[in-house]
């Protein structure tokens, strides 16, 4: 799964805002079919049954029936960059990006129709905190509709083919339960009075569990129904996180950090890692292990109380890795997509 990636191409988005075209033109834009789109800078990927799908910027969805040997490009109707897909279903695809956007495919990522976008869901922000009748919340809502669709999602969560989750930056949440088709704001369910970028979504069980910047953790045993904030000891950014067993979050992020807690966040471990190199994205092998890669392009594992590299050829920096049913790691790079030996087959 991916983390850094988010952080990388939501702070080239915002540096780059006043240099390039206007997000709406680009929700209202369809993808440009390319030469070479497994070359392209992808972001996020899903197993699909057989198939793997994995999205990326300038809306570059791509598809690959052989293992990730040989690609195409699927249609789709925006060019905003896309951060993350998940399949829930056989053949039911969802996909988030830049502008708000949320994708969805019936068909295994051949077709795609948009669900949602920024200007929709400010709009539903707004109205959600007109009813509440907070003054600030109401303030915060306006301002996001007077932006405009500029605010990126940059994770999500399908449970089924209807029921979903997604988050994003500057604190936005939205969930579905009829396949996209209504959003309700999640914002004031979740204790994040200041706002701060939703990196990543991970769920197991009853317990969701999103980790963001500035050292924000927030915890639900309920299905969603209400979060809690827990206290981490370091106060820099998680790119990714992962619920390995039940009770058990391990987080990733800035210069290196990795803390686990086996007892749902009461408490916390540093696990020692070889380098100080951002954590970029996470991943669990089918056997369990906890798999993490770095922006220097290291493949590491977690083991024990220490986060070890791995022997694999050398890679660029890594947004994503998705291990395959192959029994292959995909792994998803500034370069496109590399397949590697899973590395708990190795001796």
């Amino acid at each position: 799964m991916k983390g850094f990636a988010s952080w990388w191409v939501l702070a080239c988005g915002l540096v780059g805002a006043a240099h390039a075209a206007p997000v709406a033109d680009a929700l209202d834009r369809p993808a440009l079919m390319v030469r070479a789109p497994a070359r392209a800078v992808l972001l996020a990927a899903t197993e699909c049954g057989s198939r793997l799908v994995a999205v990326g910027e300038r809306g570059i969805v791509v598809t690959s029936d052989d293992g990730g040997v040989q690609w195409r490009q699927s249609r789709v109707p925006v060019s905003v960059t896309l951060t993350a897909v998940q399949c829930p279903e056989p053949m039911v695809v969802y996909a988030t990006g830049h502008g708000g956007v949320v994708l969805a495919s019936s068909d295994g990522g051949a077709t795609w129709s948009r669900r949602l976008e920024g200007r929709r869901a400010a709009q539903l922000a707004l109205h959600d905190a007109q009813a509440s009748g907070n003054a600030k919340a109401v303030q915060e809502a306006q301002r996001l509709v007077d932006d405009g669709a500029d605010k990126p999602f940059l994770d999500l969560h399908f449970f089924d083919a209807r029921h979903g989750l997604v988050v994003g930056a500057y604190g936005l949440a939205f969930s579905t339960e009829d396949g996209g088709q209504t959003w309700q704001p999640w914002m004031k369910r979740l204790p994040n009075p200041n706002g701060a970028h939703l990196y990543a979504l991970r769920v197991r069980g009853s317990t969701l569990l999103v980790a963001g910047e500035q050292g924000l953790v927030l915890q639900s045993t309920d299905g969603g129904r209400e979060f809690h904030r827990l206290e981490v000891p370091y106060q820099g950014s998680f790119f990714t996180a992962e619920l390995p067993a039940d009770q058990e979050i391990v987080l990733a992020g800035l210069r290196g950090n990795v803390w686990r807690s086996t007892d749902e966040g009461r408490s916390w471990t540093q696990l020692r890692t070889p380098a100080p190199v951002s954590v970029t994205t996470s991943a669990m092998s089918p056997k369990g292990r906890l798999l993490l890669g770095n922006q220097a392009g290291a493949l590491l594992r977690v083991s024990g109380a220490d986060v070890v590299p791995l022997e694999a050829p050398a890679l660029p920096p890594l947004n994503a890795l998705q291990p395959l049913r192959s029994g292959a790691l995909l792994a998803l790079t500034d370069q496109g997509p590399v397949a590697v030996p899973m590395p708990e087959s190795r001796p």
